[in-house]
């Protein structure tokens, strides 16, 4: 759920300035489990602009701080998060780790890097949400660990109906500075898209894999 539209479309603008974000509905782009999308969000760009993760960094703070107080743990999942997770963590003065999607397969095998105190409430950090699966095995990963995740937030997320479902169902609160909605609708008022073309956007989004 994106909590402010102006941060949202100002998050939206920064990411198209620097084509982190794409859009093609003629040939879609394949992502990694399949699902063909007319929308490619590569947020670990933003990384490389000053003004634009701190931006990021500051509004995500922000929500963090309002939402959860001050005596939060920070997590950010590998990869696309761990820079800006710590830069949050920076801004917080709050304990700071980050976590894979699955174990790393030699040295101590360690899927949690960092130190958490048992108990700890934390934020999990992500820098993109889609199908959420990759979010969810992260978070399996820090209650094993008996660790309480009170929440998710990520700087863009695709908001489809399946993913937020399994958010749900896992009893996960998450939150995005911008989303694939606000994009479409930034889109069709520039009326850079046709009729046809944003119609096409919007359902896509209700079915992703129709285009599969």
């Amino acid at each position: 759920m994106v909590l402010d539209k102006k941060v949202a479309e100002q998050t939206i603008n920064y990411l198209t300035q620097i084509n982190a974000i794409k859009l093609n509905t003629k040939k879609p782009f394949t992502w990694t489990s399949g699902i063909r999308s007319p929308i490619y969000c590569d947020n670990r760009l933003l990384l490389s602009y000053p003004e634009i993760r701190k931006f990021i960094a500051d509004r995500m703070s922000e929500i963090i701080a309002n939402k959860y107080g001050q005596k939060i743990s920070i997590t950010g999942v590998a990869t696309g998060a761990i820079a800006i997770g710590a830069m949050i963590a920076e801004r917080l003065n709050s304990p700071y780790s980050y976590v894979r999607p699955e174990p790393k397969g030699h040295g101590l095998k360690n899927q949690i890097e960092g130190y958490i105190e048992e108990g700890s409430k934390l934020v999990v950090i992500e820098d993109l949400i889609s199908t959420g699966k990759s979010s969810l095995k992260a978070v399996k990963a820090l209650r094993n660990k008996n660790l309480n995740v009170v929440g998710m937030l990520s700087v863009f997320s695709y908001n489809f109906d399946f993913a937020n479902e399994r958010f749900q169902k896992e009893n996960i609160s998450i939150n995005s500075l911008a989303d694939y909605n606000t994009l479409v609708e930034m889109i069709i008022a520039e009326g850079s898209i046709t009729y046809a073309e944003s119609n096409r956007l919007m359902e896509w989004r209700k079915d992703p894999q129709s285009w599969s």
